[in-house]
């Protein structure tokens, strides 16, 4: 264990046995635990990027502005990397990295510390989420990596990122959504808002249909809703079918839910009615209330 605390660096282990983690204090613990002679030089070529980084698309103004800041300034803070078979992987400072890169440094300024592969997905996950915007689709695989991964419930992944169980829920939803939409929505076209409305259908043919209404006509969010509750798409059951005037007084309580399901509630005559557009949709909800089928 001693041998481990010190390749990590003192007071690491305990961070990552909290339960929830900070990416910030993680690096600021390595930066300064680690002795001058520990800051080495590595060649560019010789770094490889986390094979558990959640980023796939890097937007190019943004490395450019900080190559321009690199060329002027220099690697202000060192990246961290672990040692592999060949060469170093990349724990956290990837962008650093193809930005020196990009402004024609041939070495940059690490601090070598030993992960676990867990350590380091946790890591490469946070620093995302904590510092930059992924997609939602990024996200929503980064999670469904960490839940296979770590062996860990939605409950427990939501309490380790920071994040709210029904946020994990409604991500992971988005998976189920085609490959080309999923596309769509890493290059912008479909917001994450359009995106947990298609995904809450069973039909791939009527989300195509949808995703091309919102890129074709510049439909909102709102009027995508609004065509769901047409007769035209399969809607649910409600849990209440017989008209009541609307509790004016509820109001509040509709919005705490509507938020936290991502669908819509009404309170009528001592009652909730919530309403689902598909089974997936319906089993998303349960999974949110932790009711097992």
């Amino acid at each position: 264990m001693e041998t481990k605390k010190r390749a990590l660096g003192r007071g690491l282990e305990q961070l990552f046995n909290n339960e929830n983690l900070d990416v910030d204090t993680i690096e600021r613990t390595i930066y300064e635990t680690a002795t001058n002679e520990e800051i080495v030089e590595l060649n560019i070529d010789d770094l490889r990027a986390n094979p558990y980084q959640p980023r796939k698309v890097f937007d190019e103004n943004a490395l450019k502005e900080l190559s321009d800041s690199i060329k002027e300034h220099g690697v202000f803070q060192p990246i961290i990397v672990k040692k592999s078979i060949k060469g170093y992987e990349i724990i956290a400072g990837e962008r650093r990295v193809r930005a020196s890169k990009l402004a024609g440094l041939e070495k940059v300024p690490a601090i070598i510390r030993s992960f676990t592969d867990e350590q380091m997905m946790e890591i490469a996950l946070l620093e995302n989420l904590q510092r930059e915007n992924l997609s939602a689709i990024e996200e929503a695989n980064a999670y469904k990596l960490m839940i296979e991964k770590l062996g860990i419930t939605q409950e427990e992944l939501a309490l380790k990122v920071g994040k709210s169980r029904s946020h994990i829920t409604n991500l992971l939803g988005l998976l189920r959504l085609p490959k080309d939409i999923q596309d769509m929505v890493n290059d912008s076209k479909l917001t994450m808002g359009h995106a947990r409305v298609l995904s809450k259908f069973n039909d791939e043919n009527q989300m195509r249909e949808m995703a091309d209404k919102i890129v074709n006509e510049k439909f909102s969010v709102r009027e995508i809703e609004s065509l769901t509750d047409s007769n035209e798409f399969e809607r649910t059951v409600k849990m209440q079918k017989r008209k009541q005037p609307e509790v004016k007084e509820f109001k509040y309580v509709e919005d705490l839910l509507s938020e936290k399901l991502d669908a819509k509630v009404k309170v009528r005559d001592k009652k909730i009615e919530i309403s689902f557009i598909s089974v997936a949709d319906l089993n998303r909800i349960l999974e949110i209330i932790d009711v097992k089928e």
